[in-house]
């Protein structure tokens, strides 16, 4: 059986956004809101909660327990460092823990994710078990035969 390491990540948020699709609700304020301080502008995609949200529920399985505020540096960019009067330089922005805290709290209400006490979150036997789902499926529709030996 493939596992989440063994699946392109692009094509496992793609196809794991279509699976949450049904289970996970974009909140109303989302299209008016910018997913970090040095974005001009709010996400243009129209499934871009399912694809967040996918990305955190793989985020937190490779990398969990961790915490929104490790979460929000991965999601974070550069923001210029240009004043008034003189030119500095880039500085990192963490990105909208809004955001990520809402996304997280929706995987818990759906038990893909628990809260371990002190550590942060981390994925469930049955988000686990999705996610290898998930990839095991898009490991066998893609046409790559270099990874067809996961499957």
């Amino acid at each position: 059986m493939a596992t989440l390491y063994d699946v392109p990540a692009e094509d496992l948020l793609e196809a794991l956004a279509e699976e949450l699709d049904g289970r996970i609700e974009e909140p109303d304020w989302v299209e008016f809101t910018k997913t970090s301080v040095d974005r001009e502008l709010p996400p243009q995609q129209d499934d871009f909660w399912q694809v967040r949200t996918a990305s955190l529920l793989r985020k937190v399985a490779i990398r969990g327990p961790v915490g929104v505020e490790r979460l929000a540096t991965e999601y974070g960019g550069s923001k210029s460092g240009t004043t008034r009067y003189r030119v500095s330089g880039n500085e990192h922005t963490g990105g909208s823990r809004k955001i990520i805290r809402t996304a997280l709290q929706q995987l818990e209400d759906e038990g893909l994710v628990e809260t371990a006490k002190g550590e942060g979150r981390r994925v469930t036997d049955e988000g686990q078990s999705l996610l290898d789902t998930v990839a095991s499926e898009t490991l066998e529709d893609l046409d790559r035969p270099e990874l067809q030996k996961y499957a």
